[in-house]
């Protein structure tokens, strides 16, 4: 029996086991940018789950681009020394590959963790000046951020280009540049944040023009043989905002570009969003991307359950199905979602016995 969910995919040079993918999440637990043993234990129980590639959280290529002050980073060596023994712990009991979605949050940056509610931080509690295309805050009662300069955009280019530099160093496979959820580069992307009246504001090309210039810049410094990719929200679910029409045109300017794949989310620019939320409701999102852009696309979005995922792959919405909230929740999904199907998952020995007798063959072995 055909299971597509369970049948390998080729991104460049790295061959995923499965078509499951692990979607960045915040752990909101770095210091000063640095991880540390919460990472190693997070990320080794995710690089056991049998998923087919594990995306690790946004890191920030800059100070300031934390969304919070508990966000890592990557924009210099020391962040990188805070990275490589959490790695190297994670690869000795893991073949699993690993991405780094690589991020600036712009004007949402600088906020208190989630559960301390997350709103934004002042100077006086920890918090930082934040930069955006144009100085148009996110929540009523935000200080307005600072539009970028010319200076700015060209320092982030390189802060891009720098941590990808370093991501490679530290071994890592693939790389996905985070322009959704109403962080930095959506904002430049979306009319409603982007009021800029110079190259880089005003026309769908104009707004394309530093999210690319981004793309180009990790491109060049990325490995040939490595994969890179985007994030996006298809849909700021906005009247007048950015939409799935926009996203096909920088999703073909991508690909021109040789982008490997789009990750297509939704939402998360504007608290004026209204979003109908379902069981796959991105769906149509990245079936229109791969069918008319030919992209490798990775769906995401309240995708749960086994056969529903299995589905989306099997009936050509996307080329691979990522899940965030369900794998923190179930983090052995990848398991139970074979056994469901009647495929079989990698896991390291330590855990085969751990399979129930309905689930015996879920191991191969």
């Amino acid at each position: 029996m055909s299971h597509p969910l369970f049948s390998p995919f080729t991104l460049r040079r790295q061959t995923l086991d499965n078509r499951i993918v692990i979607a960045p999440m915040c752990m909101y637990s770095a210091t000063d940018g640095k991880v540390g043993d919460w990472h190693t234990m997070h990320l080794g129980t995710l690089a056991q789950s049998g998923a087919g590639l594990l995306i690790i959280e946004a890191t920030a290529v800059a100070p300031e681009g934390r969304i919070t002050p508990y966000c890592p980073g990557l924009w210099d060596d020391a962040c990188a020394d805070a990275w490589a023994p959490v790695l190297t712990a994670v690869r000795h009991y893991s073949t699993m590959p690993l991405a780094i979605q690589l991020a600036h949050a712009g004007r949402k940056a600088s906020c208190e963790a989630p559960w301390r509610g997350g709103r934004q931080l002042p100077p006086e509690a920890g918090g930082w000046p934040t930069l955006a295309p144009s100085a148009l805050a996110f929540n009523d009662g935000d200080t307005p951020p600072t539009a970028l300069d010319t200076a700015g955009l060209a320092r982030l280019r390189t802060a891009f280009a720098d941590a990808a530099r370093r991501a490679d160093a530290l071994g890592i496979d693939i790389i996905e540049i985070h322009a959704a959820h109403g962080y930095l580069l959506h904002e430049f992307l979306s009319p409603l944040s982007n009021l800029r009246q110079d190259n880089y504001g005003g026309s769908l090309e104009n707004r394309l023009r530093f999210p690319l210039e981004v793309f180009d810049a990790v491109r060049a410094v990325w490995p040939a043989e490595k994969a890179l990719g985007l994030r996006v929200s298809a849909d700021d679910w906005v009247a007048g905002g950015w939409d799935i029409e926009q996203t096909l045109a920088l999703a073909r300017a991508l690909k021109a570009r040789g982008a490997d794949f789009l990750h297509v989310s939704s939402g998360g620019l504007s608290a004026a969003q209204s979003i109908p939320v379902a069981p796959g409701y991105q769906l149509p999102f990245a079936r229109r991307v791969k069918a008319e852009t030919g992209l490798t696309t990775i769906a995401v979005g309240l995708i749960t359950e086994p056969h529903q995922a299995d589905a989306v792959i099997a009936d050509g919405d996307a080329d691979l199905v990522a899940l965030a909230r369900g794998i923190l929740w179930n983090p052995r999904w990848p398991w139970h979602a074979a056994a469901a199907l009647g495929a079989t998952v990698d896991a390291p020995p330590q855990l085969w016995r751990g399979a129930p007798h309905a689930a015996s063959g879920v191991f191969g072995r």
